[in-house]
């Protein structure tokens, strides 16, 4: 049976592979995507109903191709970005080939490339791009046995409140995801306990211009001031309900129960850890501290913003910020959910090249080039710089990649006579 060849396979056709066939095909790279479902499948079904991009739709698109029946301020619906990822694919005429999933990459022993084992056959490429994304397998602390009886489920399988049984729901996690699924529940008449650990609280918009605006113009999106980086921090916020700053305060006021980062479980009794109000304080630094770099650049480049002074006032502390709560027995509190809201880890293992891992099994790479010849990785978080898993900076990672790619074909073409 004949094998195909081709020159790079891009395995995923979400944003990252997308972009990664737009830059390919300009520099004209034979290529293809092989995704297992659909194009931006993540978008469509594993995501909650009320899911929204978290950027307004001027911002988080790809230069070419702006949104088309939705104001460039919205924050589009999670359907309509899939489908505005599928109209990119079909303008560019992407070699898209879904419902293929990619099994198995090895590489070739005593010459060079992989042999790409799939579910519709064999595929030998010199390149390999993993554009799969940091959302692969939901991530959870296994605290609560399965075994207990309150309901468990991740933010991945979430679709709306009408799905979860009677009764107090406690979330997990209180980032994007979190919060945003938090508010949801409570306005739907839940009783809400959320649980906060460390985050990064920006605002949503100061003086007229959105957060996304605000990272390119005091150049937080390249982190050019270099600032000590915490790992597994929650970025706190949302386009929710047209897009508002995640406020852990008008959250409690609003009638949701703040807790600290859960610790424990034992006999039917949960345990959160104490810091809740010190990590609603740093979050609040976090927030102060882009209203007054905003400032000093609106200042410095003499703009004529509207100022905004409502933006600097905290609501009252709430009691469970005086008063922490420290444990909670999940029957007598009511609680019959626990909805973990706790991020995601990688799966490579369809991956088996020896040296494109650490020892600690995450990419071992530098801006997406792996330490294994011919494999790249595109679409994870920091690949470059905050920007790299959004949906603008993703592509530009892409335009990366694809010249590197065609760096090294030249190396591998090259003929001395």
């Amino acid at each position: 049976m004949s094998v195909e060849k081709i020159n790079t396979v891009v395995v995923g056709a979400g944003q990252a592979g997308i972009a990664m066939s737009e830059h390919l095909a300009q520099m004209g790279v034979p290529h293809v995507v092989l995704e297992r479902s659909r194009i931006a499948e993540r978008w469509r079904s594993e995501r909650w109903d009320s899911l929204v991009a978290n950027g307004p739709a001027w911002h988080d698109r790809f230069p070419g191709l702006k949104f088309e029946g939705i104001s460039p301020e919205a924050f589009p619906p999670k359907e309509r970005m899939a489908q505005y990822f599928e109209d990119y694919a079909k303008m560019l005429k992407a070699p898209v080939r879904t419902g293929v999933e990619v099994k198995l990459v090895e590489r070739h022993q005593g010459r060079p490339g992989f042999k790409v084992t799939t579910s519709e056959g064999v595929i030998e490429a010199a390149n390999v791009v993993a554009a799969t994304g940091p959302f692969q397998i939901p991530a959870y602390p296994h605290i609560v046995p399965e075994t207990e009886k309150v309901h468990q489920l991740h933010s991945s399988t979430y679709k709306n409140p009408g799905q979860l049984p009677e009764g107090a729901v406690l979330v997990v996690g209180a980032g994007a995801s979190g919060s945003q699924i938090a508010e949801e529940l409570r306005q739907a008449g839940k009783t809400v306990y959320l649980s906060v650990g460390e985050h990064y609280r920006p605002p949503r918009s100061y003086r007229g211009r959105d957060y996304v605006w605000w990272l390119g113009a005091l150049g937080l999106w390249d982190e050019v001031k270099i600032r000590p980086k915490k790992a597994h921090v929650a970025f706190a916020v949302s386009g929710y309900e047209g897009g508002k700053t995640v406020d852990f305060r008008r959250l409690a006021h609003s009638g949701i129960n703040l807790v600290g980062l859960t610790q424990s479980y034992k006999d039917g009794v949960i345990t959160f850890e104490p810091g809740l109000p010190e990590n609603i304080a740093e979050g609040d630094r976090a927030y102060f501290d882009v209203l007054r770099e905003a400032d000093e650049y609106i200042a410095e480049n003499g703009l004529d913003f509207p100022p905004e002074p409502e933006a600097w006032k905290l609501l009252p502390d709430p009691e469970c910020l005086t008063n922490p709560i420290l444990s909670l027995n999940l029957a007598e509190a009511g609680i019959t959910t626990i909805l973990w809201a706790t991020g995601f880890k990688f799966d490579f293992k369809w991956l088996n090249v020896k040296n494109a891992f650490d020892e600690n099994g995450n990419p071992f790479h530098k801006r997406g080039i792996s330490a294994e010849g011919g494999i790249y990785f595109l679409g994870l978080p920091n690949l470059v710089n905050r920007a790299s898993s959004f949906i603008y900076g993703v592509w530009h990672d892409a335009k990366y990649i694809a010249d590197h790619i065609v760096l090294q074909n030249g190396y591998y073409t090259y003929d001395r006579s």
